[in-house]
């Protein structure tokens, strides 16, 4: 028994996140991932509590030779996320790293995005969250868009 509760005390000193750090982090992936699942489920309600009220978007459109800046409203966006369609949007995330430091969080990741099968760009997404009474919100989503084949 005393040497199980040594391996799991040195196991959690030796992890590379404090364990209280874990917590958030889940947290802050539990939002992240809302987006993508309102967006699956074609559902403007389940997102639009994820974002914080003076949220921005921002989009670095490197599909041609000019890349293009372009900033979007957040409530276009949401409107979006709810249009009726006939195929399903699916974001896909990986290589998803996740920094917090008290009350402010970032999680890059690289995604591919399909509308049905048909990959129609990919890129990286950023995320920058805080934290205000106790919930996550997402105050800047940007990404970047290429041509990925």
């Amino acid at each position: 028994m005393r040497t199980r509760i040594l391996a799991a005390l040195v196991a959690a000193l030796a992890s590379p996140t404090p364990l209280l750090a874990q917590g958030a982090e889940a947290e802050v992936i539990a939002v992240v991932n809302g987006v993508f699942d309102g967006m699956r489920k074609v559902d403007s309600a389940m997102v639009r509590p994820l974002f914080h009220a003076k949220a921005r978007m921002i989009t670095m459109d490197l599909r041609s030779e000019r890349p293009a800046r372009v900033e979007e409203s957040v409530e276009g966006f949401i409107k979006s996320v709810g249009s009726p369609r006939t195929e399903l949007y699916d974001e896909q995330l990986s290589n998803v790293k996740t920094l917090i430091d008290g009350s402010l969080a970032s999680v890059w990741a690289d995604y591919k995005f399909f509308r049905g099968t048909t990959l129609l760009h990919c890129g990286v997404d950023h995320f920058l969250l805080v934290k205000e009474s106790g919930t996550w919100k997402i105050i800047e989503l940007a990404d970047t868009r290429r041509n990925c084949g």
